[in-house]
């Protein structure tokens, strides 16, 4: 089994009146399948109201299912003695960092999670050192959150992630909030994670930049996945992702033009050097 396995998944939002009676429902996850295996990048876009956050808050079972099945580490996470379990391997961080960080002291604030699941003193300090080495914020670990930038908060909150050790890691829109340094700082240290530790890392975005870096896409729109696929393959289909309100990387989108007028350009350029080459094979 993969790691993350849902079929005909389905969620819906009801909304009732003062007496209890259904005014509307809304289906945030439309007959949703995925497949994830152990150590895979797996990149989630979608517009906003497209339901990949819903979907992420079912992979860490802060929401269970209405329909269909979904298992994580070959767990049924509609099976609530599976709850604890599916948390600890299944790490979530949020768009704001500061939901997630509550120490006054940054090492502090790694350590609180594995002290929570029971983890020895002397096993949590050995683990904060690691995760926060693992995320290059080492240096920091005796100052205050407070007084870091945007992108370092969020290297923290994936570092008391970290320390808990999960399998898996899921990020909901963990750069929305972050300028250009910040973001790269960011994506830079999941993807260490993901290719020196072998965790398995989900990221939920609308920034087609970052899921370059994936090793599979899924596109989301109105609950239902639209589009599966490399990235490479997804960005060769420009004008099928701007149907769904999405846009594609800058350097995409130039081949793609480039290519209407008439230029022999492959499909699915990601980068500057990708498309240099491309020129240079044609002149």
């Amino acid at each position: 089994m993969n790691f993350i396995e849902a079929r005909k998944l389905v969620h819906e939002y009801i909304r009732r009146d003062e007496e209890g009676n259904v005014e509307n429902i809304l289906t945030a996850l439309d007959q949703v399948d995925l497949d994830v295996k152990q150590g895979q990048f797996v990149a989630i876009l979608g517009h906003n109201g497209s339901g990949k956050s819903t979907l992420a808050k079912h992979l860490n079972v802060l929401l269970t299912a209405g329909g269909g099945s979904l298992w994580v580490d070959g767990k049924d996470t509609l099976d609530e003695d599976n709850l604890w379990d599916i948390r600890q391997n299944a790490g979530m961080v949020f768009q704001n960092p500061d939901n997630q960080i509550i120490a006054s002291v940054v090492e502090e604030d790694v350590a609180f999670g594995p002290e929570n699941i029971g983890v020895p003193t002397p096993e949590i300090w050995k683990r904060v050192e690691k995760s926060l080495k693992s995320v290059g914020m080492i240096q920091y670990r005796e100052h205050s959150p407070n007084k870091l930038s945007g992108g370092q908060k969020q290297r923290v909150a994936i570092a008391g992630v970290m320390a808990m050790e999960p399998k898996c890691i899921v990020l909901d829109e963990p750069t929305a909030m972050l300028d250009p340094n910040g973001r790269r700082e960011v994506l830079d240290a999941v993807e260490q994670l993901n290719k020196e530790k072998g965790v398995t890392v989900i990221l939920i975005t609308h920034y087609m930049e970052e899921v370059i870096r994936a090793d599979q896409v899924y596109v989301m729109d109105h609950g239902k996945v639209v589009m599966q696929g490399t990235p490479r393959s997804i960005f060769s289909q420009v004008e099928a992702l701007k149907s769904y309100r999405l846009d594609v990387p800058q350097i995409t989108l130039l081949a793609h033009e480039l290519r209407k007028e008439g230029l022999a350009i492959p499909e699915g350029i990601l980068t500057r050097q990708e498309l240099a080459e491309a020129l240079c094979r044609l002149y």
